[in-house]
């Protein structure tokens, strides 16, 4: 909840909120404001072909491949809500990849 308290997504600066269960990701970006999502993606596929593991070799790739879509939706800048999560191992590799494409935390 501290966390929670501090970060706050807008129309201009969305929050990037993502969350890891035991075989999935998930992550969306989200106008508090509105209460909207904007932006959603998982790893939960039909195809076994292209799912990902949650582990840091799938949060990279998660993590690129969520990038594009932020950006194919017109997000450039984001606020990064890490839950209550440390930023280490699966979570610094996701931020990385994002960043990579070219989203500014």
């Amino acid at each position: 909840m501290r966390i929670r308290k501090a970060v706050l997504g807008t129309g201009s600066r969305p929050r990037l909120s993502l969350h890891f269960s035991g075989k999935h990701i998930y992550a969306q970006c989200v106008d508090d404001d509105l209460g909207r999502t904007l932006v959603y993606l998982s790893t939960v596929a039909k195809d076994p072909a292209q799912r990902l593991k949650a582990n840091v070799g799938g949060a990279a790739s998660f993590g690129e491949a969520f990038g594009k879509a932020a950006l194919g939706a017109g997000i450039v800048d984001i606020v990064f809500d890490r839950d209550t999560k440390r930023y280490h191992g699966k979570v610094k590799a996701f931020a990385d990849a994002v960043r990579g494409v070219g989203v500014k935390f």
